[in-house]
């Protein structure tokens, strides 16, 4: 592996981190669906779907 290589894994590496150090710490402040634009203020059931399987409806109105 060259020089670039390392950068570039380092790089992908930071990028990886920093999305799973923003999952849990949106999961330990209460947010249900990160992804949603209603935040904190979506509730439990995600608009019908169910939040374990990744769906979330909710929608800001």
């Amino acid at each position: 592996m060259t020089g670039t290589d390392f950068l570039v894994l380092g790089i992908v590496l930071i990028i990886i981190a920093a999305a799973i150090i923003y999952i849990v710490r949106a999961k330990k402040s209460g947010v249900k669906c990160i992804g949603c634009p209603a935040g904190g203020s979506c509730s439990g059931n995600c608009g019908g779907h169910s939040k374990e399987q990744g769906e979330c409806n909710c929608h800001q109105e």
